[in-house]
């Protein structure tokens, strides 16, 4: 719809709005009977009445481009009565001039034609001062949207770039472990990272992606949180492949994972982690419960702990307001992230 803020299309409408407008009298008027005497000044009339007709458009533009932004915006009221006054009395002279020399057989009635030409002048001032504020409303609301997208996309793109720090710190504490042990999984974890940067660098700009790589990323993270931890935590990953048309957001489940492992390892009794994912009717099922250790917890791990679920929780919000539901719970020594968001 944007050729609707093309001039010319503007000019077009504002041009057959006035002709509308003309012809309404024509289209209204009763005719008289053939055989009916005429008004000799008929022709006259008609000519002063289209004339003056003429009048309320520079009324209307002038009023709307001039009057207006500088008398009433401005909170000038009187100054704009004054104004609004003068121009009539204006009108009322060219008007007069006009019918003195177009009519003859007829006496100007000063009185009747103020009455006469007061409404059409009190209609084009209301209509087009109607007319500029609905205007400049509609571009007030415009660049508030405008701005307002705007906004949207900085501060997502300033959690984001919070997310791949936080989780590049995970990881690389993962591979400083694996050199410290020399152990043989070194090479393919560095490999396993470079996928996952890559995806970091050239997936996450995009508005969304396929969900299959999300879901990709996801396991290759916890493929390698699983060498940093061995057998020590208990895992249960039910995370199946994902349909071609489904798409979400980038980045958005894996602070969740890190978070489970973040507090759900370590000297947690019984430590466990579970994962499920599951997409019906379009909405996405996500959960993942750790166990976790309250006093542990309340004293947190590192100074960057939560920066994942508080950036994802304000994501959510940006991206899918309406179409989300996130619950987050403690119950019987497990954390419990529950979320569904509608892919439709």
């Amino acid at each position: 719809m944007g050729w609707l803020n093309k001039s010319w299309v503007r000019v077009i409408f504002h041009i057959a709005a006035w002709i509308i407008v003309f012809s309404l009298p024509f289209l209204l008027r009763r005719y008289p009977a053939d055989d009916a005497p005429k008004n000799p000044d008929e022709q006259g009339f008609f000519f002063v009445n289209n004339l003056t007709a003429l009048l309320w458009i520079g009324v209307f533009y002038f009023n709307a481009y001039v009057l207006t932004p500088r008398f009433i915006y401005t909170k000038k009221y009187l100054y704009y009565f004054l104004i609004v006054l003068g121009l009539f009395a204006i009108i009322m002279v060219i008007h007069s001039w006009l019918f003195i020399l177009l009519i003859i057989h007829k006496q100007l009635l000063l009185s009747r034609s103020i009455g006469f030409n007061i409404p059409p002048f009190m209609l084009a001032i209301a209509v087009s001062t109607a007319y500029r504020m609905i205007i400049d409303k509609n571009k007030t609301d415009k660049l508030l949207q405008q701005k307002q997208e705007e906004n949207f996309k900085s501060e997502l793109s300033f959690l984001r770039s919070q997310v791949s720090p936080h989780f590049m710190f995970n990881v690389l504490n993962n591979i400083l472990a694996l050199a410290r042990l020399k152990s043989d999984q070194l090479e393919p974890t560095i490999f396993k990272l470079s996928t996952l940067m890559r995806y970091m660098l050239y997936e996450t700009d995009e508005e969304c992606v396929s969900l299959q790589k999300e879901i990709d990323y996801l396991n290759s993270y916890i493929d390698l949180q699983k060498q940093r931890i061995g057998g020590k935590v208990k895992l249960d990953v039910n995370i199946p492949q994902a349909e071609a048309h489904h798409e979400i957001a980038p980045m958005l489940l894996i602070p969740f994972i890190e978070n489970a492992f973040k507090h759900g390892t370590g000297r947690i009794k019984n430590a466990q982690i579970d994962v499920n994912m599951n997409v019906e009717h379009d909405t996405l099922n996500f959960v993942v419960r750790n166990r976790y250790d309250a006093a542990e917890t309340n004293e947190s791990k590192d100074k960057t702990s939560g920066i994942g679920l508080t950036n994802v929780m304000r994501r959510l919000n940006l991206l899918y307001e309406d179409r989300h539901n996130l619950l987050i719970t403690k119950e019987d020594g497990w954390f419990i992230v529950s979320l569904q968001i509608n892919l439709a």
